[in-house]
């Protein structure tokens, strides 16, 4: 799982970039570095401007410092894109990297043309809340290899595990490589931060599309909807059958909906709607 050609900004972000046309963000999930976005990042870089970053604790980027917030983490995407001189983008965020994507939706609306939040938590009940909560601390006592394989599981249908053995190999060696402190610190984000900005969802005026898989136990179509509901310019789209990698598992289905929806945005919520 490799990308050709990455560069790093004066701030340290190994990134890759490659295409013309509106820029494009992605934003890969805890764990996982910006080398999960392969087959988007040539799908897209077709008719887009794609740039595929590691965020901070992740890949060849900086680690988060100690107390970092979901802000530090808006504001690597800053940074990276004043270095570009890119002024404004579409964002796919997947996972963490979707609420990653939020802070900089409400931290930097101005600098957004779309957002694409694509298998993210939101709003949690108290058994996924406890859940998360005995991984956060298994991830702190055992490094990121602590609950990959459970996590795999959850990620993945078996079939795919089956017949595509070495990708999913593959990912089990991204998560597992990573820095302990900076999977802990970013991990631990990933499993408190469901609702942030709650309060300002209702300020986001990009057109947003919130979608995840059908069968994804940990980004419910259920969180979808209710994620949608809070924003003024959004829809939803439930891939059938799939579960949480789906950009992984089923490269095209999301290809076709992010193409479509960062080319004529507007449309695609009305049928979201319909």
């Amino acid at each position: 799982m490799e990308l050709a050609n990455a560069h790093s900004s004066p701030a340290g972000t190994r990134y890759w970039r490659q295409g013309e046309g509106t820029p494009v963000v992605l934003i890969h999930g805890v764990g996982l570095d910006a080398t999960m976005w392969q087959a988007q990042f040539a799908a897209l870089s077709r008719q887009h401007d794609v740039i595929a970053y590691d965020m901070l604790g992740h890949g060849g980027s900086p680690l988060p410092g100690e107390g970092a917030t979901l802000d530090d983490y808006a504001r690597q995407l800053v940074e990276l894109l004043d270095h570009l001189v890119v002024d404004k983008v579409a964002v796919l965020g997947f996972s963490m990297g979707a609420l990653v994507a939020r802070a900089f939706a409400l931290n930097a609306p101005e600098r957004l043309s779309a957002l694409m939040i694509l298998s993210s938590v939101f709003e949690r009940d108290a058994s996924q809340r406890a859940g998360i909560a005995q991984r956060i601390q298994q991830t702190i006592e055992q490094g990121p290899e602590a609950n990959i394989d459970e996590a795999l599981e959850r990620w993945f249908s078996p079939a795919f595990r089956q017949e595509h053995a070495a990708t999913v190999a593959a990912i089990h060696r991204t998560v597992c490589q990573n820095d302990p402190v900076g999977y802990a610190r970013s991990y631990a984000l990933f499993g408190t931060q469901d609702t942030y900005g709650v309060e300002r969802l209702e300020n986001l005026r990009a057109p947003t599309l919130v979608a995840t898989g059908e069968l994804d136990p940990g980004s419910t179509p259920s969180m979808a909807k209710r994620l949608a509901k809070r924003l003024p310019k959004a829809g939803v789209h439930v891939f059938p059958g799939q579960r949480h990698m789906v950009p992984v598992e089923s490269p095209g289905v999301v290809n076709a909906l992010a193409l479509r929806f960062f080319a004529t945005p507007h449309d695609v919520l009305e049928e979201a709607h319909s």
